[in-house]
């Protein structure tokens, strides 16, 4: 396994609206959740938010770090 010295396989705009469009799910089910335990939807809404904001940003660290591996490609 090493990593690609050339290009990354995918676009930064690409990653960029994968990693938006699995987090806006992944809010949902992190509001559904949060809710169904604190029984608050303004407590859910926030931890919703806060816990996808830190995610979205590691996701997308961790997508770029893999568009450069060439392993499996």
């Amino acid at each position: 396994m090493g990593f690609a010295r050339g290009k990354p396989h995918q676009t930064l705009s690409r990653a960029m609206v994968k990693t938006l469009g699995y987090r806006l799910l992944m809010v949902c089910i992190t509001v559904v959740v949060a809710f169904a335990v604190v029984g608050d939807a303004e407590q859910a809404l926030g931890i919703g938010i806060v816990a996808n904001l830190v995610k979205t940003g590691t996701y997308l660290g961790y997508e770029r770090l893999w568009d450069r591996i060439d392993w499996g490609v």
